[in-house]
C-alpha cells in the first residue's frame, strides 16, 4: 500500500445527501465500486430515509439520525454477508436516500371532457382541474413497485400515472354525484374529499400517500358558458322595454353623430324614430301568457320523458320520480287526470290530463266512470 492510500484510508467515510432540488423523490448515493468503509458515518436528515441494498436485496432501513456503520448497527446486512470478521473490511452496498417531505402543487386535469347528464341542461361535457400533494410513506414498497434501480427518481417520472388515477376516479364520482352543474362550485370541497378517499388506497399500493387534493375549477364548454352569460345578462337588464328604449336612443345618438351628415342624418333619424315607435308599440301591446312564454324561451322547454316529476297523491307531494315511474302510477290508477303534476319546465302545478307528454299514457287508460 502506498503512502497516499494509507493516508486516505485514515479518513472517516461520510454518507449523506443534501438535496437542493424540489422534485427529487429518491437519490442513490454514489460511491466508486459501491465500497463503504467499516465505521463510516451515515447521516440521515429529517424528511429523509436511507435504504441499504445488498446484492439486490433490501438490507436495512435507517430513519433520521447519525449512525456509525458497524456490525451492531447493521444486523441484517451482517447476516446477509455472513463475514466472520464482523465487517472490518470495506463492504459493497448501495444506499438510496428517500425524500419523505410533502411534494405540493402537483397538477391534475382532464385531458378530455367528462360526459354526464344534468337535471337542468341535459347531457353536458365538463372539464376539471386542480392540484394535489404526495408523500413517500413506505420507502421499500415505493422502491419495489416504482423506483427499481433508478439512481435519480423525480416527480416527473410518476405524475402522469398519478394524474390518470385522479382523473379516472374524479370522472366516476362526478357522474355518480347527481349534483347540478350550477351547484358544483358550492361542492368543490366535498368532491375533493370524495376523490381523496377514493384514490388513497391506490396511492398506498405504490408506497405513497395523497396528503391533499383540491378541485380548483370545473368548467363548461364555451357554447354553454355563452348561453349562461346571456341568461345572466337578461337578469341584469331587468325590464326589456326600458332596455329596448335605451338601445334605440343610443342608436339615434350614433346616427346623429355620423360625419356623413345631410340626407344621411335625416334618413338615419327617421329610421331610428320609426324603429323606436314600432318597438314601443309592440312592447305596450297586451300579451297573452303564450307570448310571454315565447319571450322567455320556456315554450322550447316543455316537459319530456327525461324530466324528474313531482306529483300530488292523496293531498301529499311525492317526488322527484322518473317518467317511467309516473307512467306506471297512471296505469295503476294512482295518478288520474285531475292529479296535479309539476316539473322544472312548468311554471305551476298542472292537472296531469293537461300535460302533453302524458297524452299517450292516458290514452291507454279508460276515462273515469260517469256519475249516476
Amino acid at each position: 500500500m502506498g503512502l497516499l492510500d494509507k493516508l486516505f484510508g485514515e479518513f472517516v467515510d461520510i454518507i449523506e445527501w443534501v438535496d437542493d432540488s424540489n422534485d427529487t423523490l429518491v437519490y442513490r448515493f454514489e460511491r466508486y465500486g459501491n465500497e463503504i468503509k467499516y465505521g463510516a458515518k451515515l447521516t440521515v436528515r429529517e424528511s429523509q430515509v436511507a435504504v441499504f441494498v445488498n446484492e439486490g436485496q433490501v438490507a436495512d432501513v435507517f430513519k433520521p439520525g447519525m449512525f456509525e456503520l458497524k456490525t451492531n448497527n447493521l444486523p441484517i446486512l451482517s447476516t446477509l454477508q455472513g463475514w466472520p470478521h464482523g465487517l472490518e473490511s470495506p463492504f459493497k452496498s448501495e444506499v438510496y436516500f428517500f425524500n419523505t417531505r410533502q411534494f405540493t402543487d402537483l397538477k391534475w386535469g382532464t385531458k378530455n371532457p367528462v360526459m354526464l347528464r344534468d337535471p337542468e341542461f341535459g347531457p353536458v361535457r365538463l372539464r376539471g382541474f386542480g392540484t394535489y400533494s404526495i408523500r413517500v410513506i413506505e420507502p421499500v414498497v415505493f422502491m419495489k413497485e416504482i423506483v427499481g434501480t433508478d439512481s435519480h427518481f423525480t416527480t416527473d417520472e410518476i405524475t402522469n400515472q398519478l394524474r390518470n388515477l385522479i382523473v379516472s376516479r374524479f370522472a366516476s364520482i362526478l357522474g355518480q354525484s347527481g349534483i347540478p352543474v350550477l351547484d358544483l362550485a358550492a361542492n368543490y370541497e366535498d368532491l375533493s374529499t370524495y376523490v381523496s378517499n377514493k384514490i388513497r388506497p391506490e396511492f398506498v399500493a405504490y408506497g405513497l400517500d395523497v396528503t391533499q387534493l383540491l378541485v380548483e375549477n370545473i368548467s363548461l364548454p364555451p357554447v354553454v358558458e355563452e348561453a349562461l352569460d346571456r341568461r345572466t345578462s337578461m337578469g341584469v337588464v331587468g325590464s326589456l322595454r326600458d332596455y329596448t328604449s335605451y338601445q334605440a336612443a343610443e342608436a339615434m345618438t350614433a346616427a346623429a353623430s355620423n360625419p356623413g351628415g345631410g340626407a344621411a342624418e335625416g334618413i338615419g333619424l327617421g329610421i331610428g324614430f320609426a324603429m323606436a315607435n314600432k318597438m314601443a308599440e309592440s312592447l305596450a301591446a297586451p300579451r297573452s301568457r303564450e307570448d310571454y312564454l315565447k319571450l322567455s324561451g320556456k315554450e322550447k322547454h316543455t316537459p319530456g320523458p327525461e324530466e324528474k316529476y313531482y306529483v300530488e297523491i292523496s293531498g301529499r307531494q311525492e317526488g322527484p320520480i322518473t317518467f317511467e315511474d309516473l307512467e306506471a302510477r297512471v296505469e295503476s290508477g294512482e295518478v288520474v287526470r285531475e292529479s296535479l303534476v309539476w316539473t322544472r319546465a312548468m311554471e305551476d302545478w298542472t292537472p296531469a290530463g293537461q300535460v302533453k307528454v302524458l297524452d299517450d299514457v292516458f290514452a291507454k287508460v279508460p276515462p273515469p266512470l260517469p256519475k249516476r
